[in-house]
């Protein structure tokens, strides 16, 4: 295999290192804006020079963003070249495209290291529905908010101090919006939630919401009464019915995803005849990342690409009722939904997820945490 390697980032450069001792994966050109020099690979600024090298057969896209990647990885595909791609956000964002284009061009199209880093998650949930329904499928998708919430929980750190430390430590970027505000973790539900239930979720019905409202007083409050917070994504099929969110969610201490720390991912899916499968592992980084990259390579060298077949478009319903923690103002709806008091916020009584949700957006300064059940 000869590949064309877009980007040279930490997931590029990495994906460089790991090919470099294989005799069956060769990084031919490296497609990037910086000036770098490498023995063994040509380095240029130009697209159309991968595009036009008949010798290379793959790309490998390792950009990140929206464009130019979508506009590379489409015109790759069209020029017959298969593709590996580390980018949820174009993956989940271009679903509808990419997926049916690269079935019609009979090129290969792998993406597992977009979802869960180095644990390969997409690659298992990929197994484990040929031989049973998926339920559903989610859990803790971001180590920056992992991380975060972690630091405040065990070191008790402000929100801003803990921000500021994942910053250092590079597990949070310059400006981490993409991640804070679940962003990151909404591209991949939507991409998990394809994959188990073999449709293409409409992006615009899945609401998400983040950790940057969170304060120590609520972390406090957690702790008072024995519960652990951390950012959650959930996609559930139940008697034909999607639902699919993105929250901060409250954990008993026993909870297997109280226990997740630093910036590792737990993602969980339910099976019909395996019941709850839980994967762990780093969810980020160079060479975790890199080495699922590599792998997508390796199962491309034996043929087999994309995980699931393509459904049609799927709006999510989101009428499923949770109970709550609110900490904010204490509104009509508030007091009519009020079930308990909770610290200095309450507990609602079971409110649907797309009410909290669009409460939540016309009161930007309260934050709310669903109870697990």
């Amino acid at each position: 295999m000869k590949i064309g390697l877009l980007g040279f980032g930490v997931v590029g450069r990495g994906v460089y290192d790991l090919t470099a001792a294989r005799d069956d994966i060769q990084v031919a050109k490296v497609v990037c804006l910086e000036e770098v020099s490498l023995p063994d690979a040509e380095v240029t600024k130009d697209f159309q020079s991968v595009l036009n090298d008949e010798t290379i057969d793959t790309v490998v896209e390792a950009m990140g963003g929206l464009h130019p990647a979508y506009e590379f990885v489409k015109a790759a595909i069209e020029a017959g070249k298969n593709i590996v791609t580390s980018n949820k956000a174009l993956v989940a964002t271009f679903y509808d495209e990419l997926i049916p284009l690269a079935k019609e061009k009979g090129v290969l199209f792998r993406c597992t290291a977009a979802v869960g880093g180095g644990i390969g998650w997409l690659s298992e949930l990929e197994r484990a529905r040929r031989s049973q329904t998926v339920e559903s499928v989610g859990g803790i998708m971001n180590g920056t908010t992992n991380y975060i919430l972690d630091s405040m929980t065990r070191l008790g750190l402000g929100y801003a101090e803990a921000l500021r430390q994942a910053q250092e430590l590079g597990y949070a970027e310059a400006n981490p919006t993409t991640d804070v505000e679940g962003i990151d973790t909404w591209h991949k539900v939507i991409l998990s939630s394809n994959i188990a239930f073999g449709i293409s979720v409409n992006p615009e019905s899945v609401p998400a919401v983040g950790i940057s409202r969170i304060t120590a007083e609520d972390v406090e409050n957690f702790t008072n009464n024995g519960y652990i917070c951390k950012l959650v994504s959930t996609g559930k099929m139940e008697d034909g019915k999607l639902s699919a969110y993105v929250q901060p969610t409250l954990f008993g201490r026993g909870a297997l995803e109280a226990a997740v720390p630093a910036n590792y991912n737990l993602i969980t899916l339910v099976g019909s005849a395996s019941g709850r499968m839980s994967f762990y592992g780093q969810g980020a980084g160079r060479y975790p990342t890199a080495y699922n990259v590599v792998q997508d390579c390796t199962d491309v060298l034996s043929g087999r690409g994309f995980y699931s077949p393509y459904g049609g478009k799927v709006n999510a319903d989101n009428s499923v009722c949770l109970c709550y923690y609110v900490r904010g103002e204490m509104d009509a709806w508030l007091k009519e939904n009020k079930e308990a008091d909770f610290g200095t916020g309450i507990v609602t009584k079971p409110v649907s997820v797309e009410k909290m949700h669009a409460w939540l957006k016309a009161h930007p300064e309260a934050f709310a945490a669903a109870l697990d059940k």
